[in-house]
């Protein structure tokens, strides 16, 4: 079997920042700004490719479960919404 690879500092900083930034008094995007450096893009870019790492699953199972949810689910309203607009 091969080595288990493990999230490093700044990928744990944004799943516990995503777990938890609903209790801040700022809005999340100046936050992410503040804390991270970076626009909201480009925190959900990097946020959505730690969805499909298994070390940030084995890190956070039920917040990584959570938002692998939520982005299926949009993804399958954006595709609805494609097929009633080519029907309609």
């Amino acid at each position: 079997m091969g080595e288990t690879v493990e999230l490093d500092e700044a990928a744990k900083a944004l799943l516990d920042f995503e777990k938890t930034w609903w209790t801040l008094s700022g809005s999340k995007d100046s936050e992410i700004r503040e804390r991270f450096g970076y626009s909201a893009t480009r925190y959900y870019q990097l946020l959505n490719g730690l969805l499909d790492d298994e070390a940030a699953l084995r890190y956070d199972p039920l917040l990584v479960k959570r938002l692998r949810r939520l982005r299926a689910a949009r993804q399958q309203e954006r595709s609805a919404q494609r097929i009633s607009l080519k029907v309609g």
